[in-house]
């Protein structure tokens, strides 16, 4: 280990204690403006060795979507829309809603609040809609973490349920939901406070 190294992570110790969130670059300007001379790429070996980059989160890559047009079906169970909802109590604590609406005539089949939603509860909730109802044929849902979960997928196939997924960024695939979305948001979370 060079001497100079020695400063070097004296220097970087300091500034990442001050600073738990700085990236190599930040700190590097930081050493700039403190008239330090050091090259950046002797200043990013001794960073890295120390541990200090940050793990930065890789982008979940989900699968090309095709676009799929918005057709109204000719009965009632053939196509179901879900979509989720958020609001805030007035204790600051977020909550969701559950939204599933037959695209026959939008009629709204469910609409749960609760703190958390995740895939295995979803699915529950829609196997009580469809012991009244009986199950559709497709439900057309975005690519929350729900939608996409394993137990999603595996519930759907053993309900035979085509699960058509909209594509990343565009909600007007799903308009049905998000416009009956709007209606509830305006009528219902925008009128009371919960």
């Amino acid at each position: 280990i060079e001497p100079e190294d020695e400063s070097i992570k004296a220097v970087l110790t300091e500034l990442a204690e001050d600073h738990l969130r700085w990236g190599f670059d930040k700190m590097m300007n930081k050493i700039k403006q403190k008239g330090y001379l050091w090259n950046h790429k002797r200043v990013y070996r001794v960073y890295c060795e120390m541990g200090l980059n940050i793990r930065v989160k890789p982008k979940k890559r989900l699968p090309s979507r095709e676009a799929i047009s918005l057709v109204q079906p000719i009965r009632p169970n053939i196509c179901w829309s879900i979509d989720f909802m958020s609001d805030v109590l007035s204790n600051g604590r977020r909550f969701r809603t559950l939204n599933v609406i037959d695209d026959y005539n939008r009629e709204a089949l469910l609409i749960k609040p609760a703190m958390s939603l995740p895939a295995c509860y979803v699915t529950r909730l829609i196997d009580e809609i469809a012991n009244v109802n009986g199950y559709p044929s497709i439900i057309r849902v975005d690519n929350g973490p729900e939608f996409i979960s394993s137990v999603f997928k595996k519930w759907a196939n053993q309900h035979g349920i085509f699960i058509q997924y909209i594509q990343p960024g565009k909600p007007a695939q799903n308009g049905f939901i998000e416009r009956f979305n709007r209606t509830y948001r305006e009528d219902i979370l925008d009128m009371y406070i919960f």
